[in-house]
This record gives structure tokens, sequence and C-alpha cells, in this order.
């Protein structure tokens, strides 16, 4: 009796033993393993896009009004949210961005997440963000060559001055307040688009007409995504831009791939980088 009780004595415990020991590698790969989960989490996404928040804000007043304090360039989503809030008797410039910091704060507060921010997270966030830029980037190459018919001196992505706020009067910007379009692009054009658009497609989609999720998810990135393509200058003299159109549909899609499997932080710091990338190398050489 006294042996049995010996041995599962010596077999508990060198089980203990067993899983203190595969406890500190599965506590390591956990860890490893969370940077997907807790870089779409509202928290980390705020803290990331924080800075590019207060780039905009700072610098829509300094490069993107007149002396008369009129605003001569804006972003279009940017315009439309405030113009929505006013419609309800709430008014003000810094309004959007004031919006999408409460929603990422009230999100947080719902999901009642850790406070406890991983800056590890948001340095992947950052390179993640730049790998993400390159496929967007490639497209947009492509396409600009072939609307400008493979010449040589074609610019590198031309055509994607669309993704921020289309318009030659863009390239006669000085470099400052084309930076601050394309930071406002990003934030507001997926606030729009992806944030909004697909959440109230998948609504009608899915929760109303009792769609599949899959195929409603789908249906809901292609239907946002069309609506990005509209929402931009793809009509020349009456018709339909089609090389235009077919790329910010395209664009519009990965945006919107990118936002269901990555999350809002990423797809906002990728749109904003690329623009960023094209809209600086507008005229670069000749801005002040």
């Amino acid at each position: 009796m006294t042996s049995r009780s010996d041995g599962k004595r010596k077999k508990t415990r060198s089980e203990r033993k067993a899983r203190s020991e595969q406890a500190p590698a599965l506590k390591k790969s956990d860890d490893l393993s969370s940077y997907g989960a807790v870089s779409m989490r509202p928290l980390h996404i705020l803290v990331f896009l924080a800075p590019l928040i207060v780039l905009y804000e700072l610098g829509s007043g300094l490069y993107l009004h007149g002396g008369a304090g009129g605003a001569f360039e804006t972003i279009r989503a940017h315009r439309m949210l405030a113009d929505f809030f006013r419609a309800f008797g709430v008014g003000g410039i810094y309004l959007p961005g004031a919006a999408l910091v409460v929603t990422l704060l009230i999100w947080h507060l719902l999901q009642r997440d850790s406070w406890r921010m991983k800056p590890s997270v948001l340095v992947g966030m950052l390179f993640e963000s730049l790998v993400w830029t390159v496929p967007i980037w490639v497209l947009g190459q492509a396409v600009g060559k072939a609307m400008a018919g493979a010449a040589p001196t074609a610019e590198p992505g031309a055509v994607a001055t669309a993704l921020a706020n289309s318009g030659a009067e863009l390239t006669e910007l000085p470099w400052q307040a084309r930076a601050t379009i394309a930071v406002g692009a990003g934030l507001y054009e997926e606030l729009l688009f992806r944030m909004l658009g697909i959440a109230f497609f998948h609504f009608i989609i899915v929760d109303l007409l009792g769609a599949r999720e899959l195929p409603g998810a789908a249906a809901a990135v292609a239907l946002s995504a069309i609506g990005f393509a509209l929402y931009h200058d793809v009509w020349v003299y009456g018709r339909l831009d089609m090389l235009r159109f077919g790329f910010l549909f395209l664009a519009g899609l990965y945006f919107g791939a990118l936002y269901v499997v990555r999350g809002f932080g990423i797809v906002v710091a990728v749109h904003a980088i690329y623009d960023l990338a094209v809209l600086l190398l507008q005229q670069s050489g000749g801005d002040g």
C-alpha cells in the first residue's frame, strides 16, 4: 500500500515538474502569437494613430487655410463627417478627429481591455504597415505608367494622387500641405469607408437580409470599395475613366481586406504612408 502511494506521489511530482518546465515556453509562445490580436485592440490602435491625428489637426490649421482663415484645401471625407455632425447641430473643424478618439476609447471600455501598453507591438505595427504598403505602391506605379502610355518620364503612381484628394491643384501646394492631406486621407477616408462603410453594408447584408457571414463580409468590402472609387474624381469630360476607377476599386478592395484581416490601425497607416510617398513625389524639387 505504501509503495503504491509513494509511486503516485512521485508521478504527481514529475507531472508538476514537467508542467512547470513547459510553462515559460508556453507563455513565451503566447506572447509572440498575441501580436496579431493586440495590434487590433482599440487602445493600441489609438496610441498608434495619435501622432497622425495630431499632425493632421496641426497641419490643417497651419497649411490648409488661407490668410483670411478660409480653407483652400481639405479632405473630402473629413468635410463629409463634419457636415454630418453639423446636421445634428454640432459643429467644429476638430470634431471628426475628436469623434475618432472617442470612438476608440468607448470601444476599449466596452471590451474591458487592459490599459497596459506593449511598445513592441506599436513598433511592429509600423514595420508591418510599411510592408503592406508595397503591393499598393506596385499597383499604383503600374496603373500610372499605363495612364501615361508607359512613358519613361511618367511619375511613379501618378494616378494614386486620387487616393488622397485628386485634383491638379495638389501639385501646386507646398509639401507641408500635401503631407497633411495625405495623413488626413489615411485617417478619415478609412474611417468613412472601412470602419463605417463596411459596418453599414455588413449590417444590411448579414443582419437584415440574413446572408452568411463570409459572403456577406466579402460583399460589404466590395460595396465599400465601389463607394470609395466613386467618391474620388473618376469622371473625365463627362465619361467614366475606367482605368482610374479600376485602380481605385482595387485599392478599395485591398484596403477593405486589410481592414478585415489586420484592423483599423494598420489600414490607416498603409493608406497614409502610400499617399505620403506619392504626394511628396509630386514636384518635390520645387517646394519651399
